[in-house]
């Protein structure tokens, strides 16, 4: 895993304050999917739990797995006493339970690529589901935006992170549904989107760009910097475009 996959957990409690939680609408596309209940479910680099808590205030029984402590720390402050907890990478995870639900929000890029699908799929029960969600956070008003790339443009030109396996942004099906069209061990990929808008202060949208890790591995003088410029530029509150991708697919049962 990347020093960039493992650079959150020093700023645990900010990324548990700024980033957005997800919609119970995200769930009920995930149960509509399925098709039948989601009974049990594993979770892919947890963080601090915001998707944990909504699968497991649906009564889901969740396994939360997450590699760095602070943010393992962090969620077990926040999830139901029913959720069960372990510090490890997707890729140290060894098969023996499979569950119904094997999610990601917005971590699944950080996982390593080799064996990615063979790897989910020893998770799921035959016919057992696959979901990833997540997007980026985008400025609404398209000046404000403008303003902002030309502030942190000395220090970093972009913020995004880039389509893992190069899939371009105006393509119909996005990363990782074009990889699991690909592989064998998956069936009935379905790309959609749930609509999320939010208005922030100022300070808070920086704090919440405090949580990206293209600032993170800047060095700390320079991250100050950029932020304090960025800072002068915004509104006392901005609009958010903060649509979240939901990609789905199933195991296959005969494989």
């Amino acid at each position: 895993m990347s020093g960039r996959a493992l650079s959150f957990g020093a700023i645990a409690e900010a990324y548990e304050r700024f980033r957005p939680g997800y919609s119970v609408e995200l769930f009920d596309r995930v149960a509509a999917y399925a098709g039948q209940p989601v009974r049990t479910a594993l979770e892919i680099g947890a963080g601090t739990g915001k998707a944990t808590r909504l699968f497991a205030r649906q009564g889901v029984s969740v396994t939360a797995t997450e590699p760095d402590g602070d943010m393992l720390a962090e969620l077990r402050r926040h999830v139901p006493a029913s959720v069960r907890t372990t510090q490890a990478a997707f890729e140290d995870l060894r098969p023996g339970e499979t569950y119904g639900l094997v999610y990601a929000a917005a971590a699944l890029h950080w996982t390593k690529p080799e064996g990615r699908w063979l790897r989910v799929a020893a998770l799921l029960e035959p016919g057992g589901v696959f979901a990833s969600f997540g997007g980026p956070i985008h400025l609404a008003d398209p000046v404000v935006a403008d303003s902002v790339r030309t502030a942190r443009a000395p220090f970093l030109e972009d913020d995004d992170i880039p389509s893992p396996d190069g899939t371009p942004p105006e393509h119909a099906m996005q990363w990782p549904g074009t990889e699991l069209r690909r592989s064998e061990w998956f069936t009935d990929v379905q790309q959609s989107l749930v609509e999320r808008r939010l208005t922030m202060g100022a300070r808070d949208y920086v704090g919440h760009l405090s949580t990206i890790s293209a600032y993170l591995v800047l060095p700390a003088q320079e991250r100050e910097q950029v932020f304090g410029r960025i800072m002068r530029v915004l509104p006392e509150t901005v609009e958010l475009v903060a649509d979240v991708t939901v990609h789905l697919a199933r195991r296959r049962s005969g494989q």
